[in-house]
């Protein structure tokens, strides 16, 4: 019997083990907590231009350390080799986003009025503590910890506890790199741990990317702890396809968006809300395009879709189907998980979808699109708002400027036109709803995390 202070990381397409790391303790981790808030005093004094340096030195390392970081990845969590390779890239390009920005974003702020001289300075709080998912094992983390650095903050690190290799190579990355010692560091709890580390004296400010209950646990303790918080919970996004859309192109673009890091993302497509009058040829065009998907080892470069990450999730991405085909949805092409070793599923297409479906009401984590059918563009709208969730959404159409009026009425905290939803480092990344609050990214993100201090002189 496994203990219950081991951290396993398990291979998702052999169902090996790849490690076993041991737990830190309640006093370790509050230890960890109060080192990183030791690391503060000195990191916070160091001006913005000294500590940017830190980013740019860390992004360099990152593109040396692309190969081995990227097979981690892909062995502890089963992304393909080249989406994680793509992911690695991105996070240098956050670290050098912020190494080149962050001075001008974070330079006072001078405000017109009656005294001799006023302004806002952006003043780091302390020690961010970041609960990190497993699904973008390494983005997920820069993304946060880049801005948070650069602004003078600590960052504690409490990551999935199966992806724990990456985890502690981005610890020795940033060491690498020259950020002070546990300015930088890595809490090894469980998930049922992490409101406690929230609720630690160390921390001064959360930020979360997971699951709604999760996100709703550690909101109420920061809550009580009247400690900042960003959120960034799930995601149903819509893919709006009106009637005079490229219906070939939208519908290689859907495929493409479904399945992206294998289905398991929050800001994946997964409801693809298209107009009657196309809807036929958009289903035929997206089974052809789901059906040219490659599944197999994510380590081989030709496949296209790898295993979930945990046995637990194609359980429930099978029951998502089975009652979502039992309430009239039509299952087009896969529906089941694939016989064999690892936790594939193949690409799946549902069409009927309507609301009251599990396939429309909640997230589906894994590569299941849901073709649900709309009157008009209005109609569109209202089914893509019909939605717990508001993280990301996409209109494809030829009419550029009325996707513009569309795009205001969206529920969403993001709505790309004509192209897929994606996070990027100079625009600011989050949800409205139950997608979360708050802002990852661009000069909103790079504040979150800042005291705006106003300064009155007389």
């Amino acid at each position: 019997m496994r203990s219950a202070n081991l951290m396993v990381s398990m291979n998702p397409a052999t169902g090996e083990q790849l490690a076993e790391v041991t737990s830190h303790s309640a006093v370790e981790a509050g230890d960890r907590l109060v080192r990183c808030r030791e690391a503060f005093k000195g990191w916070s004094r160091r001006p913005v231009d000294e500590r940017v340096t830190v980013l740019a030195r860390a992004a360099a390392l990152i593109r040396k350390r692309r190969d081995e970081l990227a097979r981690l990845a892909t062995l502890e969590m089963g992304k393909t080799i080249v989406a994680a390779e793509a992911e690695v890239e991105k996070c240098a390009w956050v670290c050098d986003h912020y190494a080149q920005h962050a001075t001008a974003m974070l330079a006072p702020e001078r405000v017109a009025s009656d005294a001799s001289d006023s302004y806002v300075r952006f003043d780091p709080l302390g020690v961010l503590l970041a609960i990190m998912p497993w699904n973008f094992p390494y983005w997920q983390v820069f993304r946060a910890a880049a801005p948070a650095l650069a602004a003078g903050n600590t960052v504690a690190l409490k990551h999935a506890s199966n992806v724990t290799g990456c985890a502690l190579a981005m610890e020795r990355l940033w060491r690498d790199a020259g950020l002070p010692e546990d300015a930088f560091t890595v809490v090894l709890v469980q998930g049922a741990e992490a409101s406690a580390l929230a609720a630690h004296t160390a921390v001064a400010a959360v930020t979360l990317t997971g699951s709604e209950p999760a996100g709703a646990s550690v909101a109420a303790i920061a809550g009580r702890a009247l400690k900042k918080i960003v959120l960034e919970l799930g995601g149903s996004d819509a893919f709006i396809v009106l009637a005079d859309a490229d219906v070939a192109h939208a519908a290689r673009q859907a495929a493409a968006a479904r399945v992206i890091n294998n289905g398991e993302s929050c800001i994946a497509a997964k409801r693809f809300v298209v107009v009657e009058a196309i809807a036929d040829a958009f289903e035929s065009a997206l089974g052809d395009a789901l059906r040219a998907l490659r599944v197999g080892d994510p380590l081989d470069r030709a496949t296209d879709v790898g295993p979930l990450a945990r046995a637990d999730l194609v359980d429930e991405l099978e029951r998502q189907v089975t009652q979502s085909v039992a309430k009239g949805a039509r299952l087009v092409l896969g529906g089941r998980r694939l016989p064999g070793d690892g936790n594939y599923f193949p690409p799946t297409l549902l069409t009927r979808v309507s609301p009251g479906m599990p396939a429309f009401d909640e997230e589906t984590f894994g590569p299941l699109a849901a073709v649900i059918r709309a009157r008009d563009a209005g109609d569109a709208v209202a089914l893509a708002n019909r939605s717990r969730y508001g993280l990301g959404s996409s209109i494809w159409t030829a009419d550029v400027e009325g996707a513009r009026e569309l795009a205001g009425a969206l529920e969403a905290g993001a709505v790309f036109v004509n192209a897929t939803v994606r996070s990027d480092p100079r625009l600011p990344f989050g949800g409205v709803k139950r997608s979360g609050h708050g802002r990852e990214l661009g000069q909103i993100g790079l504040r979150e995390f800042v005291n705006a201090k106003t300064v009155w002189v007389a």
